[in-house]
């Protein structure tokens, strides 16, 4: 039987985002075990420039991480609950997770390029949050929202109120936010802008390009760094 393909290539779907969900339930389980042991759980998966590039794991880890605090978890969420099952509808499970892992790593991509390796400079604070992965999100949202013809000035406001909030208030990486939003701005016109009689091998192509362009600036970004902090 054909299945039903949204106007961007994905599966039309009728029950729940499975995907969406399943970051969720990760999000939170983390987030329980932060808590209950007493703080081990974050500093394992956690990511700083210090570290990342003996243990690149964290530049993804720390995505599935939170704050003490429950309001950056709930916001976060949130924010994932409102874009997460229209992207993952529209876009269809295998390039929403691509998205969603590529913004994450591109929010501690950001981390990185815009850190200095200095006591001082931010190479050595941990970062944690899906905020990186989550205005991917909204940068991918945006441009497809324009691609199909609606209206966007909504996500365009909570982008600008968001980004906003992260030169406001301190202990909020924006780096993050920043590179978190490239990488959905790119990936999400990739995706909604594709052929139609090539999308499968368009979108493969973009995902790659992004995936390997966030390698080679973080290696680049690594090298130049005095080995003193890198050892």
């Amino acid at each position: 039987m054909p299945q039903t393909k949204t106007a961007l290539g994905g599966t039309v779907r009728t029950g729940r985002p499975v995907v969406t969900l399943t970051i969720i339930a990760l999000c939170v389980v983390s987030w329980l075990l932060q808590r209950a042991t007493g703080g081990e759980w974050t500093q394992r998966l956690a990511f700083a420039p210090f570290i990342g590039d003996v243990q690149p794991y964290r530049f993804l880890t720390a995505a599935f991480l939170h704050s003490t605090s429950v309001f950056h978890i709930l916001f976060n969420m949130y924010a994932l609950w409102i874009t997460g099952p229209f992207l993952e509808q529209m876009l269809g499970r295998a390039r929403f997770i691509a998205l969603y892992v590529l913004a994450a790593v591109g929010g501690s991509v950001g981390v990185v390029l815009l850190a200095q390796p200095t006591a001082d400079g931010g190479w050595f604070t941990p970062v944690v949050g899906a905020s990186g992965a989550v205005f991917g999100l909204f940068g991918a949202i945006l441009v497809v929202l324009r691609r199909l013809g609606r209206n966007a000035a909504q996500i365009l406001v909570l982008i600008g109120i968001n980004f906003a909030i992260g030169f406001m208030v301190s202990n909020i990486a924006w780096q993050a936010h920043l590179g978190g939003l490239v990488v959905g701005l790119v990936l999400g016109a990739g995706y909604a802008y594709a052929p139609k009689e090539r999308r499968r091998l368009w979108s493969i192509g973009i995902t790659v390009l992004v995936a390997v362009t966030l390698v080679i600036v973080t290696v680049l970004k690594y090298s130049s760094a005095p080995q003193f902090v890198l050892s």
